[in-house]
This record gives C-alpha cells, structure tokens and sequence, in this order.
C-alpha cells in the first residue's frame, strides 16, 4: 500500500489515529499527564483495536497481522455497502466521544493528538456523508490507477510477506477472496455510474488496457501464481502453490474480472471526454472539498491558480540562469529543458541492461546523500530501502514514482519505486532530485522516523499530503543545501522538479476549475516544464481522476519554507537547523498546525 492509497483508506485514517503509547521523545519528558488523558487514549485504544480487526490488508501494510492478529493476514478487507456504512457509523459515535473530551483536562501532548484525530476524522466522514462516496480526492471506484485490480497483484505481490506455510496459505485464502473483492468495486462503479460519477473515456480506455494485461496470461502464469511459486521456493516451502494459485485465478478471479471488463465497457461507450471533475454531479464542490484535503488549507481553486503561475514564473528565471551558462541559450526554459532531455549523453539505453544501470544510479545517490544527513539531522533514521521497477502490468497507468512504508516489525522493507516503460523518461541529470524526493532525506527519513518514533500510533501514520509531499519537495531543496547534487546540471533538475510541482498547481486547477482538457493540459505541462509528452500526459491522466492532490505538494513546501523562515526569525542566532528538524518525529499534522508547532518551538529557543 502506497501513501496514497493509504491516505484513501477510511478505515486507516480512523484505525491509526489510537494508541496508549507514551508522548512524543520532543515533547517535555517532565511533562505531567493530565486528568482526562487516560480517558481519551482508553478511546483511542478501543477505537484501534475494532478498525485494525476491519482493515486485514492495512494490518498487514504495517505489520500488525502477527501474534492474536494472525488471522487477520488470512483476509481481505470488507468492501460490502453495509461494511461501508458500519464503519461511517462508528466513526462518528467516536468522534462524538472523542470531542466530549474536555481539552482543559489534557497535558499538550494529549490536546495535540485529540486535534489530529478530531481533524482526521471530520476529513474522513465529509466525503460519504456530503457526497457518497468513499474519498474527494479518488472519487471513481474504478480507473487507471484505482480498484482491487490495479492494487491488489501489488499488495499480494509485495506487501503480503512470505516466510512461513502459514503464509502462503494465507496468501491463497487471500486469492480465493480477490474474485469477491473485485465485484464489490463492480458494484460500486455501476451505482456511481447511475449518479453520473465515472472516469473520463481516455482513463477507462487505460483501465481496460491494464486490466486486459492481467487477465492476458494463462492463470499458472499470471504474476500472483507466479510470485507465489517464486517466493515459496526461496523459503524451501514445500507444495503445489502455482497450480492452486492457478486454479483459484481461472475460478474466481477472472470471472470476476471478465465482469468488471464488461461493466466498463459498458461504461467507456458512453464516457464522458471531458476531464475536470467539475462534469460530474457535484462536481465543483467536490473538487473544492478535494483541494482543501489535499492542502490542509482554505486557498480556493483562483488562489491556487493564481500561486502556480507565480511559482512558475519565479522557478522559470532561476532556470534560465543555469540553462544559459550550460550554452543552452535559444527557445523558451521549457524547450530548452526538452533539448536537454533528448541528448544522448543524458539518456540510458532503453534496454534491460540500461533499466539495470538506471537503478543503480540510483542506489549509488541515496549512499551518497545518507552520509550527508548528520549535517542537518540528529541522528538520522535511515532503516533498508529498495528501489524497484513498477511492475510491468501497472505502468501504464502508474504515477512515475511514489514510496511504499515498511512494516512496524521489520518483515517488510520500505520500498521506492520508479515506472521504467520508458528510460526516456529519465534523462540522467533529473534522477537524483527524485532519489532525494521519494528517498532520503525525503519520504523515507520522513515516514520512517515518524513510525520510529516514541509517542501516539497516529505520530506513525497519520497522512497528510500536503506536510508529507511538501517535506518530499523541501527534501529536494535540503539536498542541494547539503551539496548532493554534483554538478549545475543535477540543480536543474532540481529546479525542473520544483518547475513541476509549481506547474501542477495551475494544470490542476486548469483540469478542474477552467476547465481545460487532457490535452490543453499536456501541452502546458511539455511546454513549460519540458518533460517528454507520454510522461506529461500520464501524469495529467492522473490529475484528472484524483482531483486535489497534485497541488498538496508545491503548497506544502512553501508551508515547510515559511516555517523554517519565521524559526529562524523568532530564534535568531539560536535558531539550529537540526533542531528544526526534530518536528518530524511528531508524525504529519496539517499545515496550520505544523507552522504553529514550530513556531511555539522557536520561541521557547529564544527564551532559553
């Protein structure tokens, strides 16, 4: 499970935001308890303990599915109407509990857990309660990069772990449910479908696509069957695995595809071409509903747009000044971003051999930039990372690269993983701003040292985008700050990053509030940023289906900038770049609060 599908767990919002764990290792070791914290953690305590038994496959992402919770590992979640509306209904008697805490009886850390949770779960309820249905900012139950069919090969592949029989039988119980989990989504689709709510034509064309590649292969050679032969024989697991795995996809999981096909068949021939949001019902206030989720702010569709084309202007200028003292001085910032892509010195072989050398590059910068990290961190959290291809049946629709956490206990590393359908897609001179994004000191130091961390379960895994996209984003920048980028050359392409994310601001409010389409939008993207137009358009084919969420991160940096700015004010001379950094040991929070958090900590630096 990725961050973002994470984040679009209803149930995983409200099951991480418990614990009894003691508080934060920064907040006052001195600090006294107060009267109604015992109260409010025996809620949160409970509250886990019911959702974790709900959520198998979120158990199981963070390693929660061992000891009493085995069974869990046998098990997908419940993706029925009712199980749905359970959930809804729980979540909001324990906000009610929740709320009907007096904050007064709270020691700070104790009031700053209550408030996250309260928040977390209001952003929760919105969408099923305003809307109906299941997120703002994935509002399709199916499409090219959303439904059992595109995430769970995936999670079956990756994130379930084998090391025991135990666990491959569990992985085949898992299977044997696939087929009911996929008619669920079905179900969903066609009843948003009769509300008008279904993905653009050119999203279900790649749904069909995708899901017409996992159902191409003979049951015995598609990569569940095959995966789970593979990862049994490397434990010295004896038994029959591929051909029960095989018999199982052949009876109940293709079936179930092949009438998921058929509904959106049914669905693409009368698909809508257009790609905001804003044409299907209730589309303008979903996508307002979705922006302030994905900010963690109340900036409207104009202001955002308005921030966009600012940052690109700013971004273009520092650009220019680079590109020229390289002697690339001819055409506009984007074209001339474009030569640079097409150089051949920046380009590797579109081979397999080249896919191989591209990932070791990559490998080779996160050593690097790891050895940096004690300069601006105490004690940096750096546990295994791998680095992976997408798999080769999802990228097409696939973002181009994005983190998966590692389990709690160890048994699962975190994992980056970067889409190589095409290395043209990679010019050399643009990777190690995307090792420092996904990797260190990026999400990876981010969301590790947060699950590393003493304190509150929602400290490990409460998700906002904005916080965790704008440190990615902010990590870029760090990068540079500690020397990681060795050449003027790996800079620009740290600033075509940020160039990016600033552009991502106005095409997703150009999708969503003007109105543009698909291909107003690519044309932006190619002609300001410079990326190849098959990259370009798949990264505005995501936009399209998940409203919001691309402008979380060039908002969240400027958040993350601002805030160390005004630290830096109040402090002064005191002010210590490592310190600051310590606020990621109190997990994600929304913008306001994160600024507020490291204001309070400055000025109690000022006063020491």
């Amino acid at each position: 499970m990725d961050r973002r599908t994470f984040l679009a767990s209803g149930t995983a919002v409200a099951a991480l935001a418990a614990s009894t764990a003691p508080a934060s290792a920064l907040q006052s070791a001195a600090a006294k308890a107060g009267a109604g914290d015992a109260g409010l953690n025996a809620i949160f305590n409970k509250m886990l303990m019911e959702r974790i038994q709900r959520a198998p496959e979120l158990a199981t992402s963070i390693g929660f599915d061992k000891g009493a919770n085995a069974p869990l590992k046998h098990r997908l979640n419940d993706r029925s109407p009712e199980a749905k509306a359970q959930a809804q209904a729980d979540t909001k008697a324990y906000l009610a509990q929740i709320e009907a805490v007096d904050p007064e009886t709270l020691s700070d850390a104790s009031k700053l857990d209550r408030e996250i949770v309260i928040y977390s779960m209001k952003g929760q309820l919105l969408p099923r309660e305003k809307f109906g249905i299941d997120t703002v900012m994935r509002p399709f139950a199916i499409f090219q990069q959303g439904g059992v069919y595109f995430s769970m090969p995936d999670f079956l592949n990756t994130t379930h772990v084998i090391a025991t029989k135990d666990d491959a039988e569990a992985l085949l119980d898992r299977l044997s449910q696939m087929g009911g989990a996929l008619d669920a989504d079905t179900r969903e689709q066609a009843e948003l479908g009769a509300r008008g709510i279904v993905a653009p034509d050119f999203s279900l064309d790649l749904t069909l696509e995708q899901m017409a590649k996992l159902r191409a292969p003979a049951p015995i050679d598609n990569t569940m069957a095959k995966s789970l032969v593979q990862r049994t024989a490397a434990k010295g697991i004896e038994g029959d695995w591929g051909a029960r795995a095989a018999k199982i996809i052949a009876e109940r999981v293709y079936p179930a595809l092949d009438r998921q096909i058929a509904l959106v068949r049914s669905q693409r021939a009368k698909a809508r071409s257009s790609a905001g949001v804003w044409d299907v019902q209730q589309g303008d206030d979903i996508y307002a509903a979705a922006l302030a989720q994905a900010t963690t702010t109340n900036f409207t569709p104009a202001e955002v747009h308005k921030i966009g084309l600012d940052e690109v202007a700013e971004i273009s200028a520092r650009l220019d000044t680079i590109l020229k003292a390289q002697g690339l001085t001819r055409g506009s910032v984007g074209a001339r971003l474009t030569a640079l892509n097409e150089r051949p010195d920046q380009l590797y072989p579109d081979t397999a051999q080249g896919r191989i050398d591209l990932i070791k590059s990559l490998n080779a910068d996160v050593t690097k930039v790891k050895a940096l990290l004690p300069r601006m961190f105490r004690d940096p959290v750096t546990p295994p990372l791998e680095i992976r291809a997408v798999p080769v049946e999802i990228q097409d629709g696939a973002s181009n690269g994005y983190y998966n956490r590692a389990a709690l206990d160890g048994s699962r590393p975190a994992i980056y993983f970067i889409n190589l359908k095409s290395v043209a897609d990679w010019p050399k001179y643009s990777l190690p701003s995307l090792t420092y994004h996904e990797g260190l000191p990026g999400h990876h130091l981010q969301i590790s040292t947060a699950q590393q961390a003493e304190g509150p379960m929602i400290r490990k895994f409460s998700f906002f985008g904005a916080y965790s996209e704008g440190w990615a984003l902010y990590a870029e920048q760090l990068a540079d700050e500690l020397g990681a980028y060795e050449n003027d050359l790996q800079r620009a392409g740290y600033l075509q990053s940020f160039l990016f994310r600033a552009a991502r601001l106005v095409i997703d409010t150009g999708i969503h509030y003007k109105k543009w389409s698909r291909e107003q939008a690519t044309d932006y993207m190619v002609n300001t940023v410079g990326f190849a137009r098959p990259r370009s358009q798949r990264e505005v084919e995501r936009y399209c289906t998940q409203p919001g969420q691309a402008c979380s991160y060039k908002i969240g940096h400027t958040s993350w900038v601002r805030a160390r700015r005004k630290a830096q004010e109040i402090a002064g001379a005191k002010f210590d770049i490592k310190r600051f950094h310590e606020v990621i040991r109190r997990g994600a929070v929304p913008l306001t609060i994160l600024e507020r958090l490291v204001e309070e900590d400055a000025r109690r630096v000022a006063g020491a």
